[in-house]
């Protein structure tokens, strides 16, 4: 028992480092849920706006892992992987994964208490499954607090009594059983909410001083499946405990729970809108220099190839990649790539004012046109007049936007010599894993990845990427796929069991422009793990508009486990039809209508939200004609995903970052193949929405 105590903390401690590689803020208190709340019970609190907090709390026996995401000032959500030890009888343990959603009614006044109402587990197994209505008022200038709230479900096991909601309706009286049965599991189950006996809860907290917080509850949660199956002791309702904030980053605290069970626990708070490299430590940007002083130098405007050396040259020092250059009269124009900025208004005010330094005085006007794989995306114009009146002016970035031109992008120019063909590698350190699946917490490989593009033209290039993994323990998972659909990711695990180099991409692409504001790409290759075939996508996209809309095309068949190059018999064609919309505030949706890799038809909706940085956070579901019970455990595909950008945590400026999607079970129904380079990810980014966005950085 010690020991698989121990291995909970460990695990625990491991997915608390996978999540906390930076500067946090501090929350209002979080339960043992992982949800605002005092111990056990919820409360009428908000986490500050866009936090994340990971919360970790054990008990014998039990453990809880929770991840909070504060998704709008009112509104967070909870993902929680418990391990209940064993559930099932000796030595078999419960990995239990469910989702909370907390939203705040009405905010706190003078003399009238904050009110939120709450879902628990409303997405797993049911085990923790618990509704609730909560009011919260502060006192004493904050430093005391007290909560009251009405539960169904879980959080009436305990002082019970008849539905108050009866009166309305006879459905409220009672509450269906539990699930039975595995492939039940996953459903959101409406039929449950706020139904059965109802009970109130509970509870004061105290502030002691700055770093010490006293909370004393009234729970009603009986912890009945616990004290059925796991010999749980609750000999009172009354729970105490202590909140100890060691510092901004961490919060600590312990607490006896139902009068037998001690707890101990921690929650860690991070914000994603604070870098850990505060103004980041890219180069100074140019400086302009005076006219006069580059009208001294005699720079002659026929003289085409110093003016692109000389260009060429300082845009290298920016991390910058100049394609293309020529002039019209007195317009220069060119066409580059921004492998370095996330912003790219920052990319295209260095290189204006690096244009503005390097090419003669009778050029009075820049066209830059920014690419993405060698595909024009957008062009910008910017007198240089304005560059030298705005430099300095306090409202110089609004007013840069509101006098450069942005529209789509004009014909491929004639690549500059040199550009093509283009041979770039790396070796770098590749992580992976695998989070919170049904049997283990933590699966992870650690190795290199050594990648190759070639860039054979404009728009055209084959891309490998070849890893070798050094340590890791993916290829431990024992799980079979009991799944009667086609395995099309179900049989996943056995692709980590391959010895060896793998090859994980191997494609030639083309990205083009078939017309205006659209964008196209044609793919063949290796695309992933387990898939390779053939892929095309269409794009629309005007300049400045918030909505997107795009179709893909794709015939792949499925490789063979343990084959780096060979393939199974399984072919499908799928595709999907997509819309993109930018909601504003940093929250985007998308939704993907058609047919999955295991033949299913269905579609797949997506909404996340993405900071300035490029820290992203995302939920999504997908639903398709695969049948619940058919689809098995989790009944249906959903899941979170989030991506770390790498200059977030460096202050390096740099594109690139880390990835990850959690789902509660990966299965075979509503699975699509993986592409590298979809077109809205590829583009969006220097469409003229996104620059608007991101223009206060033009001067950086």
């Amino acid at each position: 028992m010690q020991r698989k105590y121990l291995k909970s903390a460990l695990q625990s401690v491991a997915a608390f480092c996978f999540f906390a590689p930076g500067v946090i803020a501090q929350a209002d208190g979080l339960s043992t849920y992982g949800s605002p709340g005092l111990l056990d019970m919820p409360s009428a609190t908000t986490s500050a706006d866009g936090t994340l907090n990971w919360t970790t709390s054990l008990m014998d026996g039990h453990t809880r892992n929770s991840l909070h995401f504060q998704i709008t000032p009112r509104l967070s959500g909870v993902f929680r992987y418990s391990i209940l030890r064993n559930y099932f009888g000796a030595g078999r343990d419960l990995y239990d994964r469910s989702f909370d959603l907390h939203y705040l009614l009405s905010e706190e006044q003078q003399h009238i208490p904050a009110l939120a109402f709450g879902l628990r587990d409303f997405g797993g197994t049911g085990v923790f499954q618990g509704e609730y209505f909560v009011a919260s008022k502060h006192f004493r200038e904050n430093r005391l607090s007290l909560s009251l709230g009405l539960g169904w479900g879980r959080l009436a096991s305990f002082g019970g009594f008849s539905n108050p909601l009866g009166a309305i309706s006879p459905k409220f009286r009672t509450r269906p059983g539990p699930i039975s049965n595995i492939n039940e599991t996953g459903r959101v189950a409406l039929n449950s909410f706020f139904r059965g006996d109802a009970a109130f809860f509970g509870g004061v907290e105290y502030q002691a001083n700055d770093r010490t917080r006293l909370v004393l509850e009234y729970s009603s949660d009986a912890y009945p499946t616990e004290a059925r199956r796991m010999g749980f002791k609750h000999r009172t309702p009354i729970n105490v405990g202590v909140n100890y904030r060691y510092n901004d980053h961490l919060t600590m605290n312990a607490a006896v729970i139902g009068g037998a069970q001690a707890e101990l626990g921690f929650t860690y708070m991070l914000d994603p809108r604070a870098p850990r490299a505060p103004g980041g430590t890219e180069r100074p940007a140019p400086v302009l220099m005076p006219q006069a002083e580059i009208a001294a130098l005699g720079w002659s405007l026929e003289d085409l190839g110093a003016s692109n050396t000389r260009l060429d040259a300082a845009l290298r020092r920016q991390k910058l990649d100049l394609q293309s250059y020529a002039q019209s009269g007195s317009t220069a124009q060119i066409v580059m790539q921004n492998p370095s900025y996330r912003a790219e208004a920052e990319a295209l005010g260095r290189a204006a004012r690096e244009m503005a330094n390097t090419l003669p005085t009778e050029i009075d006007t820049f066209e830059i046109t920014l690419a993405k794989g060698g595909m024009p995306t957008s062009r910008t114009v910017i007198r240089r007049a304005d560059l030298h009146e705005l430099e300095h002016a306090w409202d110089g970035s609004w007013q840069s936007f509101v006098r450069a031109d942005i529209s789509d992008a004009p014909d491929r120019l004639p690549p500059a010599p040199g550009v093509y063909p283009r041979l770039g590698w790396d070796i770098l350190p590749y992580f992976r894993s695998s989070l919170f699946d049904p049997d283990d917490p933590v699966r992870m490989d650690v190795g290199l990845a050594a990648s190759a593009s070639y860039k054979i033209a404009p728009g055209f290039s084959l891309n490998a990427v070849v890893r070798q993994k050094v340590i890791g323990t993916l290829d431990q998972s024992t799980r079979i796929s009991n799944s009667i659909l086609p395995h099309v990711r179900s049989d996943a695990p056995l692709y980590d069991k391959l010895q060896g180099p793998e090859i994980t991409l191997l494609t030639a692409d083309y990205l083009f422009r078939p017309g205006n504001n659209l964008y196209g790409r044609v793919s063949a290759g290796i695309f992933e793990q387990m898939y390779g075939g053939v892929s095309s996508e269409i794009l629309w996209y005007p300049q400045g508009s918030r909505l997107a809309l795009g179709a893909e095309m794709n015939y792949v068949a499925q490789r063979e486990p343990g084959s780096r190059m060979g393939f199974t018999d399984y072919r499908i064609a799928t595709g999907h039809a997509s819309a993109y919309y930018d909601f504003g505030n940093s929250y985007r949706g998308q939704l993907d209508v058609g047919r999955y890799l295991a033949g299913d038809w269905g579609g797949t909706l997506t909404i996340s939200r993405e900071f300035d940085n490029g820290f992203r956070i995302g939920a999504f579901m997908t639903l398709t004609d695969v049948p619940f019970d058919d689809f098995g455990e989790g009944s249906f595909d959903k899941g979170i995903s989030f991506t770390i950008p790498l200059d977030w945590i460096t202050g390096e400026p740099t594109r690139t970052g880390f990835s990850q999607t959690i789902r509660p079970i990966l299965r075979d129904g509503g699975a699509r193949v993986g592409i590298a380079h979809r077109l809205y990810e590829e583009v969006r980014s220097s469409n003229a929405s996104d620059l608007e966005h991101g223009w206060g950085k033009f001067w950086r």
